[in-house]
């Protein structure tokens, strides 16, 4: 009996694979082998990267709110923990656009927890 192989199956998983190495350079986009391994080191990297970027932007949030708390002349810890104290429910992705966007507003929150 011959060996039944399945290329239907084989063909799709090719195509995705090449699929996702559109625009890629060199041989990466059309060479299977290297395609395929540049196509799984991109997807590690985007993986890990989604976690990195809540990090990132966290960090980011708390740069900014600082920089607002500091113009007001407070800390950004002694800033969070009046936040807190005072029941304030404003998360950091807020409290960073209103230092940045809408600086009268925060300045609002600063003087009120003061």
């Amino acid at each position: 009996m011959p060996r039944s192989v399945n290329s239907v199956a084989s063909r799709a998983r090719r195509k995705k694979v090449m699929k996702h190495a559109k625009g890629y350079f060199g041989r990466r986009k059309n060479v299977w082998t290297i395609a395929k391994n540049a196509v799984d080191k991109a997807m590690q990297y985007s993986y890990r990267d989604r976690r990195a970027k809540k990090r990132n932007f966290r960090s980011l949030w708390i740069t900014r709110i600082n920089a607002g708390a500091r113009q007001h002349g407070m800390s950004y810890s002694k800033f969070m923990g009046q936040l807190k104290a005072n029941e304030i429910e404003l998360n950091r992705k807020v409290l960073a656009d209103l230092a940045m966007n809408h600086p009268e507003a925060f300045k609002a929150i600063v003087e009120k927890v003061k």
